[in-house]
């Protein structure tokens, strides 16, 4: 447990370093259809509990952070509610950042509160995209 949260707040920490450091940028030739597809996939994953197939959406690096796909969803379970019970989701920009691209995804979470989930991806060397991280804010302006 104590895991995850160091995991999420340096999540925290990347993230708002690039957003304080005007780092992220829209990018109109960034092709969102695969990211929208690769989460939209993960949360069915979540959604029908089957652990193998969500961890097989994240990184190499965060597979081994999270050693096991039933710690994985564990994992998100308690910490990432709104992506694994979405009510709805919109998705929202797609941008570039120095680290690599992010999706928007606006979800309202089980208990009706919008976030926004903001999604980082890394390329792998077959040219496939894998999610590396997710940061959840809320997003009280904004509904999914």
């Amino acid at each position: 447990m104590a895991h995850a949260r160091f995991w999420k707040m340096v999540a925290v920490a990347g993230v708002s370093t690039l957003l304080a450091s005007g780092a992220v940028r829209a990018e109109d030739g960034l092709d969102s259809s695969a990211f929208h597809q690769i989460i939209k996939n993960q949360m069915s994953a979540f959604a029908t509990g089957n652990a193998q197939a969500a961890f097989s959406f994240a990184t190499s690096s965060l597979q081994q952070r999270f050693q096991t796909p039933e710690f994985f969803m564990e994992m998100v379970r308690q910490g990432y509610q709104p992506v694994y019970r979405p009510q709805s989701v919109t998705f929202g920009r797609s941008k570039m950042t120095k680290l690599g691209p992010t999706q928007e995804v606006y979800v309202t979470g089980p208990k009706g509160k919008n976030w926004l989930a903001l999604y980082s991806f890394e390329q792998q060397d077959d040219g496939s995209w894998k999610i590396s991280g997710c940061y959840l804010t809320t997003a009280d302006g904004f509904s999914a």
